[in-house]
């Protein structure tokens, strides 16, 4: 795969005011509290002073970024208002009027473009599910017809669908599709030319998810806010817009009541204080500065006061260690930077960021048919789809049905696209049990095929299921165009 043009300069951590020690502790704090994680880049006065990727991950790969894709629809909005096409006092109604559901409420009539940034509409949960159960072609009407419990504008609930409806108007006052508008203003002035969109059945980008870009981009991004919209000599974004989108707007309280089923349902409240820090225009506010966060921990942070990006894409439980192990052990090594040695050790020590390849035998003769069992929980397949194993160089074939077929290294990945999107894959047997682990390279997640060839029975399970849903054939097509039922 071709690497893509540096977009950031590159400095070893003594150069830029950073400790090499205090990332080799980050990165022994997110070894030993086991968190996935698949890249970082840490960017200090500008400069990339430590970057790394997990094998099989690596920097030319975009990655699914999930509501991180937020703050990209965040600057959208900003470029659309600057141009003078929209206002934060515009109504919903106004602006799409040919998605009005009959009934509309008052208070559904008076949401504004303000209310969907800071995500104040009025209702008490995200109301993606329900809007997309009313009206399953027009995500905008769902939304108005989903009861309100809250006046507008008082409290804060994280809601998908508000993003969404801020894509489609944007895109009515602009007369542009959300990639192409950001493609043109953000990403090609940039240089970066690899932004990838995830998509709705009627092809439109979701807007609140679905941007794939790879580690460097997210953190040129990073770098493009810190810099007041910035990039080179140019003004991408309006100094105003970062501000404001950047500060600070609602309070994100946990529930009044603490009831057990509130605690349940927001677990981020329990586990990482940054929940607690408010939201500002399709932005988190952290402890420190601000961030854009997706899920399973896809994040760029923001630390104006100590002029710091740090990304990461990750396969984390929401909230895990993230992003508090950043601040308890980066911001300790601002402005005390180590030695040339120091810098080395860290080096050598992102060099060799891996995941290891599945151990066992390569048992070259040994084929194996079997049928899928779908009662394992998170099967990623029908019940009774036939799986094959076929060996094949050194290593195997893996068939599933008339799915797909995939590429399986043994003790090495190996890279297949069956139906679009890139999977790598890792194998072995043992014993009489044959183990894969297809990474769906492009996002966070991956599955583990496990074969028993005695019983000829196989499970195929996620690590951690995708938002689109558990069906292995839908996340390998490119684009990957779904209802839009993210949870």
């Amino acid at each position: 795969m071709p690497s893509q043009r540096a977009l950031l300069p590159r400095s070893r951590p003594a150069a830029s005011g950073m400790s090499s020690r205090a990332v080799v502790a980050l990165l022994d704090q997110i070894e030993a509290q086991s968190v996935k994680c698949h890249s970082i880049m840490v960017v200090r006065h500008g400069h990339v002073v430590a970057e790394g990727w997990w094998a099989p991950y690596s920097a030319e790969r975009p990655n699914l970024l999930y509501s991180l894709t937020k703050s990209f629809t965040s600057v959208a909005v900003g470029l659309t208002i600057a141009d003078g096409l929209l206002s934060l006092d515009d109504r919903v109604v106004d602006v799409l009027p040919d998605h009005v559901p009959a009934d509309i409420s008052e208070q559904g009539r008076r949401l504004t473009v303000h209310h969907l940034l800071s995500m104040t509409a009025g209702h008490s949960v995200d109301s993606l599910a329900e809007a997309w159960q009313l009206e399953p072609d027009d995500l905008v009407k769902g939304f108005l017809r989903v009861p309100f419990s809250e006046p507008e504008g008082t409290r804060h609930t994280y809601d998908n669908s508000t993003t969404f409806v801020l894509a489609r108007m944007v895109e009515r006052v602009t007369g542009r599709g959300l990639p192409e508008l950001l493609d043109e203003r953000l990403f090609t002035p940039m240089g970066i030319d690899h932004a990838d969109w995830d998509r709705v059945a009627s092809g439109a980008a979701f807007g609140f998810h679905g941007l794939h870009l790879t580690t460097e981009a997210v953190a040129a991004f990073g770098e493009l806010l810190l810099r007041g919209g910035v990039w080179g000599h140019r003004q991408l974004v309006p100094r105003e817009w970062v501000e404001l989108a950047t500060k600070r707007h609602i309070g994100t309280l946990p529930p009044q009541d603490d009831s057990p089923d509130d605690l349940v349902a927001s677990p981020d409240w329990v586990t990482n204080p940054d929940a607690l820090c408010g939201y500002g225009y399709q932005f988190w506010m952290s402890r420190h500065g601000y961030r854009g966060d997706g899920a399973y921990g896809q994040q760029c942070l923001v630390v104006p006061s100590h002029d710091l990006v740090v990304v990461v894409t990750a396969e984390v439980d929401d909230g895990q260690a993230l992003p508090g192990v950043f601040w308890d052990c980066l911001l300790p090594g601002l402005d005390e930077p180590g030695s040339a040695q120091d810098d080395e050790i860290l080096a050598d020590r992102l060099r060799r960021l891996s995941f290891a390849p599945v151990p066992g035998s390569a048992d070259p003769q040994r084929c194996v048919k079997a049928s899928l069992d779908a009662s394992a929980e998170d099967s990623a397949l029908p019940d009774g789809t036939t799986v094959i194993v076929d060996p094949v160089d050194g290593g195997w074939l893996l068939r599933f049905g008339s799915l797909a077929t995939v590429e399986v290294g043994h003790g090495e990945w190996r890279e297949s696209s069956p139906l679009g999107r890139p999977v790598v894959a890792t194998g072995a047997w043992q014993g009489d049990t044959f183990v894969a682990e297809l990474f769906v390279i492009t996002t966070p997640h991956r599955v583990r095929l496990v074969v028993d060839a005695d019983a000829g029975t196989a499970v195929l399970t996620w690590s951690t299921v995708p938002m689109t849903g558990p069906n292995l054939a839908l996340q390998l097509r490119s684009p990957l165009m779904t209802r839009p039922d993210v949870a």
